[in-house]
């Protein structure tokens, strides 16, 4: 199914898209995980990336197994496409991680706007910043569990450098694959550079 496309195989193609958006739902899962007013503000994002990358991964690792049938095989191919297998996993985590977060920022949104209109119409406008800071965090510990929060926030941090790991792993590997033999055994041009 995924084979070529005008001509030329649609791998690359995928693989670049893939490259990017498994990178940034990793990124923003760990953002997600770590930094709360990251998460109030990203919302869905973090979700969003991280289903398109369950969606993208195998769409690349089905498109690299059409292409490694019309290329000679390698070890570097094998291995890369062994290290590429391993990533659905990952993502799939990943994309658990996001949906966690994603339940853990609604509740922290949520209990931001009951804390927040806890005081709206009142003239105590002398409330200390303490004080507020205060009410909003046991109000965000009622609207969201705190073993939901840990939970979520350990398994996007395992998921998010796993993922990394993983995206890292099979990108060198491909381009081993790929341009390792024609870098190797191009020699660069003589006189250039050296000052002579």
């Amino acid at each position: 199914m995924l084979d070529t496309i005008f001509g030329l195989p649609v791998h690359p193609l995928i693989v670049h898209a893939t490259t990017v958006v498994v990178p940034a739902g990793a990124v923003a899962v760990l953002l997600a995980a770590l930094w709360p007013r990251f998460r109030r503000w990203a919302g869905w994002m973090p979700l969003a990336l991280a289903l398109a990358a369950v969606v993208l991964t195998p769409l690349s690792t089905e498109s690299g197994e059409a292409l490694e049938r019309h290329v000679e095989h390698s070890d570097l191919i094998e291995t890369h496409s062994q290290l590429a297998e391993g990533l659905l996993p990952w993502v799939v985590v990943l994309a658990v991680a996001a949906a966690l977060l994603y339940v853990v920022a609604r509740g922290e949104r949520r209990s931001s706007g009951v804390s927040a209109a806890d005081g709206v119409g009142t003239t105590a406008v002398t409330e200390t910043a303490a004080a507020s800071e205060v009410a909003e965090t046991s109000v965000r510990v009622a609207a969201v569990p705190r073993w939901l929060l840990v939970g979520a926030a350990v398994v996007g941090l395992v998921a998010s450098l796993g993922t990394a790991t993983q995206v890292v792993r099979i990108g060198h590997s491909g381009a081993q694959a790929a341009w390792g033999d024609a870098v190797s055994q191009t020699t660069p041009p003589s006189g250039g550079g050296d000052g002579n």
